[in-house]
């Protein structure tokens, strides 16, 4: 029996026959104001910004959103390319970023009911290390470098790495129960 010609497979491009379905069609692209709408009811999201309103002693955020509270995490690529490559970090996103690390092990402790606690040591000049103990356990470390562009480019990318850092956190617990309980 001879071979049978090689089959073509139809083109995921544009054709011009009426009613033919694209590749844009069988994909929906998310609208990211509706991704970072849903990134806001996300339990990291929830964690970091409770955790952010515990610190306003005076009431200054009581009228501000969720989302308000949390703008200063985001920072678009525009921006980053505005920003020299290398700085010094001012406290505030030193803070920031002891927040987002505050709110994963908030997040761990509200998952596994053990105290996750962080601990950063910065270089004036932006790189040094986070990590996060429990117990007797590293669950997480981090270098981090360039620390003056911390952000995200929306909440939904924040809520994401968040969310993968506890799941990750999590896992390393559940792998090693006796030394986070000690």
């Amino acid at each position: 029996m001879p071979a049978s010609p090689p089959t073509s497979r139809p083109s995921s491009t544009t054709t011009s026959e009426p009613g033919a379905r694209t590749m844009t069609d069988t994909t929906t692209a998310r609208d990211p104001a509706v991704a970072d709408l849903e990134a806001l009811a996300t339990p990291f999201l929830q964690s970091l910004v409770r955790l952010i309103r515990a610190q306003d002693s005076y009431g200054a955020w009581d009228g501000k959103s969720d989302a308000q509270i949390l703008a200063a995490y985001i920072v678009t690529k525009e921006q980053r390319r505005a920003m020299p490559i290398m700085g010094d970090p001012d406290p505030d996103v030193l803070w920031r970023i002891e927040q987002f690390y505050g709110a994963i092990g908030l997040a761990i402790e509200q998952g596994t009911g053990l105290v996750a606690s962080p601990m950063m040591k910065m270089h004036h000049e932006g790189f040094g290390r986070m990590i996060l103990t429990t117990g007797r356990l590293v669950v997480l470390t981090k270098h981090l470098r360039d620390v003056h562009r911390f952000g995200f480019d929306s909440l939904a990318a924040l809520a994401a790495e968040g969310t993968k850092q506890v799941a990750a956190c999590t896992a390393i617990i559940e792998k090693f129960p006796e030394v986070a309980r000690a």
